[in-house]
């Protein structure tokens, strides 16, 4: 069982996954837009892989008798002023999400709740993982300038990835 501290926490996580989601399909639109579609391909990744997130938390809340309170999500930015700002937004936000977690792991510890930290520890990594992965791409857009050929040619990159569900790989 959850202590209520936990569960508190963890439904804000819910939260905060949810709203994710939502600003990286917000952002996955504006790269439509603007007739990048690579961009929005990886955008949409990230906003299916945020959603991903959220079910595993909601699914473990479940999973240890606690209730998920849904709570409204807020509403995403959605302008941007070119493809570099998105990613220097999506650094920002990941770093945040990064906090988020650290901070849960910080009231398992206190409540001494082991199941939750061992839970956790999986997206302490995937939050290092998301990190390097934008700031990666962060450094090749400011070698670019953001734009010209380069920014054609890493949209075709973009379109390359494909969503793995983690909720899948881990049955």
């Amino acid at each position: 069982m959850l202590k209520k501290e936990v569960l508190d926490a963890l439904n804000e996580q819910i939260n905060a996954e949810l709203y994710s989601s939502y600003l990286y399909l917000s952002m996955s639109a504006y790269f439509e837009n603007k007739g990048l579609p690579g961009f929005a391909n990886w955008m949409k990744i990230q906003y299916q892989e945020e959603t991903a997130h959220a079910i595993k938390f909601f699914n473990f809340v479940n999973e240890r008798g606690g209730r998920v309170i849904l709570k409204p999500i807020a509403g995403p930015e959605v302008e941007f002023d070119n493809v570099l700002s998105v990613f220097e937004k999506t650094l920002a936000h990941e770093n945040h999400v990064t906090d988020l977690i650290n901070n849960l792991v910080d009231i398992a510890i206190q409540a001494r709740d082991h199941a939750t930290q061992s839970f956790l520890k999986w997206f302490v990594d995937e939050q290092v993982e998301e990190e390097a992965n934008v700031s990666k791409i962060l450094d090749t857009l400011r070698l670019i300038n953001g734009e010209g050929n380069g920014l054609f040619m890493m949209d075709r990159e973009m379109q390359q990835r494909v969503f793995v569900d983690p909720n899948a790989a881990a049955e």
